[in-house]
């Protein structure tokens, strides 16, 4: 087994996407492999093999394998198996030593110092993407202490590559460089890059996504060149001091422009137009990527906007779990201006056969629907009227309609009345609505097109794309 590229970042799954893709396309016999969290529809999507997730057997043939050895072995360890991404870990790795994969790029589940994939002792590689607040029960509560994490994955020797950071943030990763002795370079802008032919092309939407691709450009590059081009130059791997170096933009090889041009990766930035209604789906699910979800909803909303035949409706269908701060990521949305705001809990459909890859059985339906009702009255307290205080005159009331739906189909059903025909096939369960429910659907029975925007949640977003596009559950 070659050594795998180790990964942690904000952005983390779109990054091992790029790096996998331009790794993939390189004119060289590789089996390249990704483990990435947290899944959309399927657990298999974790566990990539050149580009694609792994088969229900190939899955369930591992999967046997790691659940037998792990339960036989677990009286040395207190009676107990690993919890869910530990085991998940355990499986991935198990996959690519059996299928021999010649590269593996593998992202960090949360921070990585203590993180369960920080066991790799000496990766070819390590990148650390943009850092933002998020876990911040187990991370810490700021963003030096988030970086003191990060940098845990840092390895003495083996080069690791970040992009811009917030000044405190920049400085513990390299304190965290040095005391590890690892050289730490900073990657460039990506138009910086050398291109025939004007710019490179990004497959991904959104500005953010440049820094994630220029990332992914000096991590693959890093690892061609110690394992297929040795004689080549390439960046020291040996420690020299405790500076942070600018890493050099080269001229990408025509293979490589085109992983980037290529590269899609579902529920991040993702939009699908069907029939009236379009869907614009970015699982932000943190106050930085949330203001980037904003920023890329916002210009791509209004070049549909500018074709549309009609009025528009805006609706944005919101979640979010954990710990996060959903009044203050609701607050952000308010500039989108939107006709309505829906809420509802991460599952799919209100049946007993919900399938189990999209459940979260540590959450009780109570608990889930508690949280919606309590990110409705935000979205209500940031909406309605307010007081300036120099004169206490109220400012004019901005009219948007809210509503909480049990289910993720319900909601949808809802806002799309009708009018996107795979939501409206025989297969979708219809769910009995009260007439004021109905009622209030007035305006998007007349508007000529219906934008809805899905954030705040991954898991909400996989929902989603499970009735968009069923082919994915498949």
């Amino acid at each position: 087994m070659e050594r795998p590229s180790s990964l942690e970042s904000s952005w983390w799954t779109l990054l091992c996407c790029l790096v996998a893709l331009v790794l993939l396309l390189v004119d060289a016999p590789l089996l390249s492999r990704c483990s990435s969290s947290p899944h959309l529809v399927q657990v298999r999507e974790r566990i990539r093999i050149n580009g694609q997730p792994i088969g229900k057997e190939l899955f369930t043939k591992y999967f046997w394998q790691v659940y037998g050895r792990l339960d036989e072995s677990k009286d040395a360890f207190g009676g107990t198996m690993p919890a869910y991404f530990r085991f998940l870990t355990i499986l991935a790795f198990h996959v690519f030593l059996q299928e021999k994969v010649d590269v593996a790029v593998v992202e960090v589940g949360i921070g990585g110092a203590y993180d369960c994939t920080n066991v790799i002792r000496r990766p070819w590689v390590c990148g650390v993407s943009s850092l933002g607040i998020d876990h911040t029960q187990i991370l810490g509560d700021t963003i030096e202490k988030i970086a003191w994490q990060k940098g845990g994955i840092f390895k003495a020797g083996v080069p690791a590559f970040t992009v811009k950071q917030p000044e405190d943030a920049m400085a513990v990763l390299r304190s965290r460089a040095s005391e590890m002795s690892c050289p730490l370079w900073l990657c460039p802008e990506l138009e910086d890059y050398q291109a025939d032919g004007g710019p490179l092309r990004l497959g991904l939407a959104g500005q953010h996504q440049r820094s994630n691709a220029s990332l992914a450009l000096q991590l693959s590059h890093a690892w061609l060149h110690q394992r297929c081009l040795p004689d080549q130059s390439a960046p020291s791997t040996g420690h020299e001091d405790a500076e942070l170096r600018p890493a050099a933009p080269f001229k990408p090889q025509p293979i490589t422009l085109r992983g980037l041009a290529d590269t899609e990766w579902p529920g991040r930035n993702q939009t699908l137009k069907h029939g009236a209604v379009s869907y614009f789906l970015d699982g932000a699910h943190t106050m930085r990527s949330m203001q980037a979800c904003v920023a890329w909803f916002r210009e791509t909303a209004a070049q549909h906007e500018r074709t549309a035949r009609g009025p528009v409706a805006r609706v944005v269908l919101f979640n979010a779990t954990g710990e996060r701060d959903s009044a203050a990521m609701l607050k952000l949305l308010l500039p989108c201006h939107f006709d309505f705001a829906v809420f509802c809990p991460n599952i799919t459909e209100a049946v007993a056969s919900c399938d189990a890859d999209q459940q979260n059985f540590n959450v009780s339906v109570e608990n889930m629907l508690t949280r919606c009702l309590a990110n409705e009255r935000s979205w209500r307290l940031h909406t309605g009227p307010q007081l300036l205080i120099q004169d206490l005159e109220p400012l004019p009331e901005r009219k948007s309609d809210t509503l909480v739906f049990s289910c993720i189909l319900s909601a949808l059903q809802w806002i799309t009345q009708g009018r996107d025909p795979v939501l409206a096939g025989p297969a979708q369960r219809d769910s009995p609505l009260n007439a004021a429910t109905r009622a209030k659907a007035a305006p998007l029975c007349a508007a000529a097109e219906i934008h809805v925007l899905v954030t705040g949640s991954l898991h909400l977003v996989g929902g989603v794309l499970k009735h968009l596009d069923p082919a994915s559950s498949r």
